[in-house]
């Protein structure tokens, strides 16, 4: 099966959850939920397999659990299939 790790830039406690675009290599991605408890790293894994439309567990955070650089592995998809479905630059 198919997957790679995601380079993203996270931005928790935006008013919503969104895709900027890519940031270099990394994924700039703005999200709803508060960087308390864990809250924003699931929010986050949620996001991004809601709008990639893969199951939730098809999305784990690889690193950076307390950082805004974090690395999720997305099990499924390859990077040019996510750059596709996205359709950012």
């Amino acid at each position: 099966m198919n997957s790679c790790v995601l380079p993203i830039k996270a931005v928790p406690n935006a008013p919503r959850s969104t895709i900027v675009g890519w940031m270099g290599n990394a994924l700039k991605v703005r999200f709803k939920a508060p960087p308390v408890d864990g809250q924003a790293n699931a929010e986050l894994c949620r996001f991004l397999a809601e709008t990639l439309g893969l199951p939730k567990s098809a999305v784990t955070l690889a690193t950076g659990t307390s950082s805004r650089a974090k690395r999720v592995v997305i099990t499924g998809l390859t990077t040019e299939e996510i750059h596709a479905l996205l359709g950012l630059k």
